[in-house]
């Protein structure tokens, strides 16, 4: 078969209202709150029955920020600087022949709403605001889990982890429960690699907010934390 026809079964409800700052891999920042909401031909409380007996889950979703008509058989990793060149297929570049990307979340409880169906809360994700989901899988701890597994050219690298100086009163725009995962998101370094200027005003989108921060010697000043109004430029 030359081609396949996918169906968006649901969409996520994220903090993150743009690409950066979301977090290299699920599961780095496990206060991150975000939901999974069908689409309306999809809203079957029999389709996630058992669902709720499993703690992870796996989504298979698309790179829709990120699709293009060509593909490259090499990529530049963030994690490797942006410098060096590895094959696509020994990465999780978004650039991709197929763009599909693969997330493992925990899965908080199932909600059956009234008007939405079935709503999944997880926590761990890595995906922007509205995302498409194009498939959901329980997670199986004996045949998933591969504590021995190598990680390739990653295995060395560590991330960052930086000191977060962030006034109380400038954390009153985000949400009490959105407020740690935040100050763990600028905690593992959201920066690329590549960037190291200490007087550069670096601007996330998070929770309906946008936060400004600065990062010199190893410290993330947060100056500014404001709500974003609807059409507000970035």
């Amino acid at each position: 078969m030359d081609g396949l026809q996918f169906h968006i079964i649901a969409r996520i409800r994220s903090p993150f209202g743009g690409k950066f700052g979301i977090p290299r891999q699920s599961g780095l920042i496990e206060d991150l709150r975000s939901q999974i909401v069908f689409e309306p031909d999809y809203r079957s409380a029999e389709a996630v029955r058992g669902l709720e007996a499993f703690s992870h889950l796996w989504l298979l979703w698309q790179f829709s920020e990120s699709v293009r008509e060509k593909w490259s058989p090499t990529v530049r990793p963030p994690r490797l600087g942006g410098n060096v060149r590895m094959g696509v297929f020994a990465t999780r570049s978004p650039f991709r022949p197929n763009p599909i990307g693969l997330s493992c979340v925990r899965l908080e409880r199932v909600e059956l709403d009234g008007a939405l169906g079935p709503v999944l809360h997880i926590l761990g994700a890595d995906l922007m605001d509205g995302t498409p989901i194009l498939d959901v899988k329980p997670y199986l701890p004996d045949a998933d889990a591969h504590p021995e597994a190598s990680g390739g050219f990653t295995a060395p690298l560590e991330d960052a982890h930086l000191e977060v100086r962030c006034p109380d009163a400038l954390l009153e725009p985000i949400p009490p429960r959105d407020r740690a995962a935040l100050l763990s998101v600028l905690e593992r370094d959201p920066r690329p690699r590549y960037q190291s200027d200490p007087q550069r005003v670096y601007g996330m989108d998070f929770s309906g907010c946008r936060v400004r921060f600065t990062v010199a010697e190893n410290t993330v000043n947060v100056t500014e934390i404001v709500k974003l109004e609807r059409n507000q430029p970035k």
